[in-house]
């Protein structure tokens, strides 16, 4: 148990910083698209110097609590497809625009392969099922309090880079944003549905 108490750690490590990254790199992208190695180190420095520091700083508040089995099997796969969107997302992104090159060079290239083609943002989903994961491996209150108000940012984090991609792509991510979902292919699934089960007009027989 000690051993994925410690993996939660790091996943908690690796992906609360992330919102904080992307707003630093969207806020004032203008400006980081004429200082685009500047831009990696201030937004890698800041966002996981300031969020490892505050994980260190409140560890006894934070990590104090001991989970049950069933806690860090759910957990466990949680975070599994933090790791999944993770490498699928890559695959179809690449190393360098999964980290903000695209958005910091002004590509005018609109990705839908993969993952992409059922969520907008499906590494984000699977950043959230991991930090969730680690709360519920870690099952601290005070870590449950915290990931909610990281979700919040997330989420800001997620309409800031909604309109820097509309502002980028125009009308071709207008259509695509209409098409897919942003995080649950929920939409995606009622319209397989709908198209596998038409409804049947009004006063005729089925």
């Amino acid at each position: 148990m000690r051993f994925i108490r410690f993996l939660a750690i790091v996943v908690l490590a690796f992906e609360a910083p992330v919102p904080v990254y992307w707003l630093i790199l969207h806020a004032p992208v203008a400006f980081w698209r004429r200082h685009i190695r500047a831009a990696f180190l201030v937004a890698v420095a800041v966002a996981w110097g300031i969020g490892d520091s505050l994980l260190y700083h409140f560890r006894f508040d934070l990590f104090s609590r001991q989970s049950s089995l069933v806690a860090a099997i759910l957990g466990l796969t949680l975070i599994g497809f933090d790791v999944f969107t993770l490498s699928k997302s890559e695959g179809a992104l690449g190393g360098m625009r999964i980290v903000g090159h695209a958005e910091l060079a002004g590509s005018r290239e609109l990705i839908v392969r993969g993952l992409y083609a059922h969520v907008r943002h499906p590494r984000y989903l699977g950043m959230m099922t991991g930090v969730f994961g680690a709360c519920v491996i870690v099952a601290s209150p005070a870590l449950w309090r915290a990931s909610l108000e990281w979700l919040a940012l997330a989420l800001l984090m997620i309409r800031a880079e909604e309109g820097e991609l509309r502002g980028r792509l125009g009308a071709a991510y207008e259509v695509y944003a209409d098409r897919v979902p942003a995080l649950v292919p929920l939409r995606v699934w009622i319209r397989a549905k709908r198209a596998a089960h038409p409804p049947t007009p009004a006063g005729r027989e089925r």
